[in-house]
Formats: C-alpha cells, structure tokens, sequence
C-alpha cells in the first residue's frame, strides 16, 4: 500500500485512541456481517428458485416466440451504450484535450463487465446459446466504445449532433419492439413483467416527469396569478397525497372518469401517476435551482436584445438545471425504487413477480434468495444512474480560473 495512502488512513480513521476503538469496532462488525453474508450466499442459499425462474424475473409472461425483439433491443441498448461512453471520454472537455482515451476507471469497467458476463449467466444455469449472447453483447459494447473513444475527436460534429438524438429515438425503437407495430406482432401489455415491466415504468416517467417539472417550476415563479397559483395548487396537492393512494386512485377512478375506449391500460395509467407524482417534486428541485441563479443573469440576457423565453432557455435555464441536477438524479433513483408499489395494484413488475413465485409451494422459505437478488438488481440500475450522475456534474461544472 502507498505511504500516502497509508498515511490517510491513519489520519481518518486512527487520528486519536477514541477513533481508532471506533475505527476497530465499526470495521470488525462490517467484516463479520460481510463474511456472514458471503458464508451464507455459498454454502447455504438455495438458488434454484432464481435459476428456474430467471426468464420470469426478467421479462414477466413475455411469449418465447417473440423474445427475439427483447434480444435486438438490448443489442441496440449495448451498442448506444458503447458509442457514448466512447464518445464522452474522446470528446474534448471545454477545449482541454483528453489525457487518456481509456482511463483506469473504465478498464476496471470492463473488466467487471467481462466478469460478470462470465459468471452471472452459468451461475443462473442459461443454455450455451444464451452464455454465447451474452458474450456477443459484451463484446459490441466494448468494441463499440473503444472505436468511439478513439474516432470521436475526428468526427466531433457528428458526435455532439448525434449523441442528443440517439437515446430518444432508440427509446421509440424500443417501444415498438417490445409492443409490436409496424409490421410486428402485438404484444398486449399485460404480457409484459419483471425487471421490464420496471424498467418501462420507471423509464416512461423520468422522461416525460422531467419537462413537466421545469414547465411547473416556471409556472410557480410566474407572474400571471393563474399560472402561478395553479402550479401552486398541483404541486401541493401531489406532495400531500402518498404515491400508494394516487396509484389506487388512478386504477379505480380514472375508467370512470374518461368515456369508455380512453381510458388507458392498467399498466399506463400507473406510468402516468408516476410521472405526474415525480414531476412535482422535480418541479421544487429546479425551482431551487432558479431561486440559486442570481437575477442579474436574466436581466443582462434581456440586456443583450433576448426575448423572456430565449434569456430562460439560453442563460438561466442551463444554470438552473446544472445546480438541481444531484436533487434530480436523486428524484430519478427514488421513482425508481417506488416503482415496488406497483405490486400491491396488482401489476406483476419486480416485486410482483417476486411475490408470485414465492407464492408457489416448491419454493416457500427461499424468500431471502428473492429478495437479496431483487436488492442487487436495483442497486445495479441506481448506480448506475448515479455514476452518470456524477459523470455528467464534471462535464457541466464551469472551468476554474488560474491566478
């Protein structure tokens, strides 16, 4: 171990005999209750109840004959994913070019993902072809981002113009993949489950939660009185009603209250709940954002000949959105999590379908297996929400000034 590290350690967690009985204590009971857990994971846990039903947990009652579309999908998902983490490292930072293409932390990335990819599907007992798919999307993602890490500084327009647009439009591939249309059979929404009925939810309401909450934000600091007091009044409303009773609410009210035909699916209406939840608590993050811009800011925007809309859109905006954004991806990671609630509606997301196959005899007691792999599954999705987080906060923070 390097002295300066050493010597780091020692000043934080040995900087006196009461932090260093501290330090033993907490350190010690953190082994133990890791070595248990790891003890218990080898020796004890009975995993057959994650292997029988892997298909299960990941995509619900989806038909085998058309779990193709769900394989294409996640091919273009491995391979956007690849272009713009190559594209992010290649580009240049603010006319500072980048020191390394690939960086440590990415080579420990690809080295996990490549573990992972080795272990996770013959530990869940997945046929030979399905291991051999796994390592081919393994492998496009890593290709794919080290051909983008080392042409994207060449191609930078196409990049920057592309990288904006790739996600949206792969997110509408993917809707008509996993629904059907144009030309591909339909998949009813109620076959849909799993970690992709999740995913769906969660992702259908970050994207559109996110536009309604700074079109709110702006609505509460207007100066038309309606405006105003109409965010006011949603805002308040949302933030005072648990998520569980607006979600009972959407399912039993809303076929009532639109005419027969238009009411959406289940399955919709709670995506719609959600989002109109999230977008009010969103709608406080950036309005803490634009409170924190100082007001100087638009008024030399209107200074400079900008209309209202293109001062807020051009200057105050980005600052805003820059300052809420660790309140934001909290919000985003909090939704995610809330999506558990679905179950208890009776939509058969994660915890739903956790519940179902824990429901049946050959696997009552192996409740713990369930749940520690439904744990690990979502802490997966939030860090990496959060390592994107905080990836993007580098990029946006403003250059320092040297003396």
């Amino acid at each position: 171990m390097p002295r300066v590290v050493r010597s780091s350690l020692r000043k934080e967690l040995f900087a006196n005999p009461i932090d260093g009985l501290v330090s033993v204590l907490l350190i010690s009971g953190v082994g133990a209750a890791g070595y248990g857990l790891i003890h218990w994971a080898l020796t004890q846990a009975q995993w057959v109840v994650i292997q029988a039903n892997s298909t299960l947990f990941a995509v619900g009652r989806y038909p085998i004959e058309q779990q193709w579309r769900l394989w294409l999908l996640v091919a273009l998902v491995a391979a956007a994913t690849g272009l713009s983490w190559g594209a992010l490292r290649g580009l240049p930072q603010r006319d500072r070019p980048i020191t390394a293409v690939w960086p440590r932390n990415d080579r420990i990335a690809a080295i996990v993902l490549v573990a992972l990819c080795g272990w996770a599907p013959a530990a869940l007992g997945l046929a030979w072809p399905i291991q051999a798919r796994w390592w081919a999307l393994t492998a496009l993602l890593l290709v794919l981002r080290w051909l983008a890490g080392r042409y994207a500084s060449r191609l930078r327009k196409v990049a920057t113009l592309g990288l904006p647009l790739l996600w949206p439009l792969l997110y509408l591939v993917g809707m008509v993949l996993i629904g059907g249309g144009l030309g591909l059979v339909t998949v009813g929404a109620n076959e849909w489950g799993g970690l992709l009925l999740t995913l769906i939810e969660a992702s259908f309401a970050i994207l559109l939660s996110a536009p309604l909450g700074v079109v709110l934000a702006l609505g509460r600091r207007s100066s038309l009185p309606l405006l105003r007091w109409g965010s006011i009044a949603y805002i308040e409303f949302i933030r005072g009603a648990p998520l569980i009773t607006l979600l009972f609410l959407g399912q039993n009210i809303l076929g009532f209250l639109l005419p027969g035909g238009l009411a959406p699916d289940r399955i919709w209406r709670a995506a719609w709940i959600l989002t109109f939840f999230s977008a009010a608590y969103l709608a406080e993050a950036v309005r803490a954002g634009l409170a924190a811009v100082p007001r100087g800011q638009l008024e030399a925007a209107r200074s400079l000949g900008l209309n209202l809309p293109q001062a807020l859109s051009r200057v105050v905006l980005p600052q805003a959105l820059r300052i809420a954004l660790p309140a934001t991806v909290g919000q985003f990671i909090s939704l995610l999590q809330d999506t558990t609630l679905l179950s208890l509606i009776g939509l058969l997301d994660l915890l739903g379908t956790a519940r179902s196959v824990m429901a049946n005899p050959l696997y009552l007691g192996k409740s713990a297996e369930v749940y520690l792999t439904l744990a690990v599954l979502f802490w997966c999705c939030c860090a990496a929400l959060g390592l994107g987080s905080r990836a993007l906060e580098r990029r946006l923070n403003p250059p320092t000034l040297g003396p």
